[in-house]
């Protein structure tokens, strides 16, 4: 049986259903919604996410979270807008800490070890890298505190390394980001800034024929210490 041939009207596409519906422009009218995601949400919000979500445009967005963030950029202001881990998210003021906390009663801060934070350095300076590739570096058995790493979710695998028993290779994660501070990992300090910094720290060096601390015989091989 031959099919009838359609007609023009029904070849023709629909204008209406293929036109994309109009993006938002004014800053001023995406305000009070954009303020209403971040305070809403527990994690930063990328601003690719906020413009979906908003149906507006990337200039709206970026005017809009301006104005938030100099809005709550005031002491009198219990709050502030920051710009971390690719994204934006409202945070109470630093000078509230101790208020908060006794509020909740929260009386342990999360510390990370010497043993982790070393750690954690290696891998957030020469990522992607392998356990044994940080374990060399250290000079210990590093395998405890990476595990402990892991499980504070402050790094993850990034695949394994294509050499021979294709070790995992380790990397830092969004929180990572977040519990520095950091808006992404171009931010991290440099090594020679570092450096200066420890300089102005310590001061002088020593005048020549002064008497220097004895270094311990005993190093430790492993850290299986309290993390």
């Amino acid at each position: 049986m031959q099919e009838e041939p359609q007609t023009e009207a029904e070849i023709a596409p629909d204008p209406e259903a293929e036109a994309p519906r109009p993006r938002e422009t004014r800053a001023d009218r995406i305000r009070p919604a954009l303020e209403a995601l971040l305070f809403s949400s527990r994690r930063p919000i990328s601003e690719k996410d906020l413009r979906e979500a908003l149906e507006a445009t990337p200039e709206a967005v970026s005017e809009a979270l301006a104005t938030l963030a100099r809005e709550a950029d005031i002491r009198e202001r219990g709050i502030q807008l920051e710009r971390v881990a690719s994204g934006w998210r409202y945070v109470t003021r630093p000078e509230h800490d101790s208020l908060l906390r006794k509020f909740h009663e929260v009386s342990e801060r999360s510390r990370l070890s010497l043993a982790a934070l070393e750690t954690l350095a290696i891998i957030a300076y020469r990522q992607p890298i392998t356990l044994p590739e940080i374990q060399e570096i250290r000079g210990v058995n590093s395998a405890s505190v990476l595990n402990t790493l892991f499980e504070k979710k402050l790094v993850t695998t990034a695949g394994r390394k294509q050499v021979v028993g294709t070790p995992f290779l380790y990397r830092t994660t969004p929180d990572f980001l977040m519990r520095f501070g950091l808006n992404e990992l171009a931010e991290l300090p440099k090594p020679e800034e570092l450096a200066e910094d420890l300089a102005a720290t310590v001061g002088e060096p020593p005048e020549a024929g002064a008497a220097e601390e004895p270094a311990s015989d005993a190093a430790p091989d492993s850290d299986d210490e309290d993390l």
